[in-house]
């Protein structure tokens, strides 16, 4: 396989779905290769999504496949294991052997939820065990939650207290509470149980309580978790791009790849958009991130394309001079 693209999408989330779509209507040759281990896969609808409100995450992307070949736009099944400068673009290797050329690259690689080691966590996760309200407040509303406290354990009670007036913070690893933050806490009718949290305690299939290193178990309908996100950057570290770390309140709460609001990187010909470049961006803005990432590309190519026309008409004429109107 030896087949050259104007754009080669690495992911086949929103981001990169949203960028193909943007392309292939941009009448360019674009071909998105996609692992198909979406980050949302375990949720069981997409939320904050005007118009696609509660789709599954499944369907959305199933639709968005669609759009890409309606327009012409190839959607590979494939992981990417790096790619490298070559023929004035880039050469694309692929986990099977095979590899792609394209002229420029649209990295959509998004992100990994790094979870706490707590039993029942990854069990649960996308169902009982949360950590956007924005994503999940509503479907846990007026229900028992609790918040598994570290650096943001306070930040997250008052925040879920928005979506229902039981809330624990169990305090678990988190620093001592300031008095100001207790009394805040109160203010609130948060609960705050101290000790060390042990596991998470499960009937049927779905979230009962949280266990305490005591042994006592407090009863929840919902849990909060703070994972660590990490971008996924196996690509663009192959071509020199290293990820960052992020803070937030004065901890790290994951990496990413900085770039150009316009999702440019480092190197000239590289596109980022979607959770690689924002960690906090829902699947509506990494659908945006990913227009915005294609337009900028698109009129790169563009520049480009006039930069070799004006190379090829001027060398078809002994002088500017000789060019006639009609020429």
């Amino acid at each position: 396989m030896d087949e050259r693209y104007d754009v080669v999408v690495v992911g086949g989330g929103a981001a990169g779905l949203s960028g193909a779509l943007a392309l292939s209507r941009a009448r360019r040759t674009v071909l998105v290769v996609d692992a198909g281990r979406p980050r949302n896969a375990p949720a069981g609808h997409v939320h904050n999504y005007l118009g696609r409100e509660g789709t599954p995450p499944a369907e959305l992307l199933g639709i968005g496949r669609e759009e890409v070949a309606g327009y012409g736009g190839e959607v590979l099944a494939g992981d990417v294991v790096g790619a490298a400068r070559a023929d004035g673009g880039f050469r694309v290797d692929l986990a099977d052997g095979r590899h792609v050329h394209a002229r420029r690259l649209l990295v959509t690689t998004g992100l990994t939820d790094e979870l706490p080691d707590l039993p029942g966590v990854r069990e649960l996760w996308g169902r009982d065990v949360l950590h956007c309200p924005y994503c999940h407040g509503w479907e846990v509303r007026d229900r028992a939650i609790g918040i598994v406290g570290g650096p943001f354990g306070v930040h997250a009670a008052l925040m879920w207290r928005q979506w229902s007036a039981d809330v624990t913070l169990f305090r678990h690893t988190g620093p001592e509470l300031t008095d100001d933050e207790r009394r805040q806490l109160a203010a609130r009718g948060v609960r705050v149980v101290d000790g060390e949290v042990a596991a998470l305690e499960t009937r049927d299939g779905r979230l009962s309580g949280v266990r305490l290193g005591s042994g006592e178990v407090v009863a929840r309908e919902a849990v909060v978790v703070a994972p660590r996100f990490t971008a996924n950057s196996v690509v663009l570290r192959s071509l020199g791009i290293e990820p960052v770390e992020m803070e937030m309140l004065g901890s790290v709460i994951g990496s990413y790849i900085p770039s150009e609001p316009t999702g440019a990187t480092t190197v000239p010909g590289v596109w980022i958009a979607g959770n690689v470049a924002n960690l906090q961006a829902q699947v509506i803005v990494s659908a945006a991130s990913g227009l915005n990432a294609a337009a900028q590309l698109n009129a790169d190519l563009i520049a480009e394309d006039t930069r070799l026309a004006v190379e090829a008409f001027t060398g078809r004429h002994d002088s500017l001079a000789t060019i006639g109107p009609h020429d």
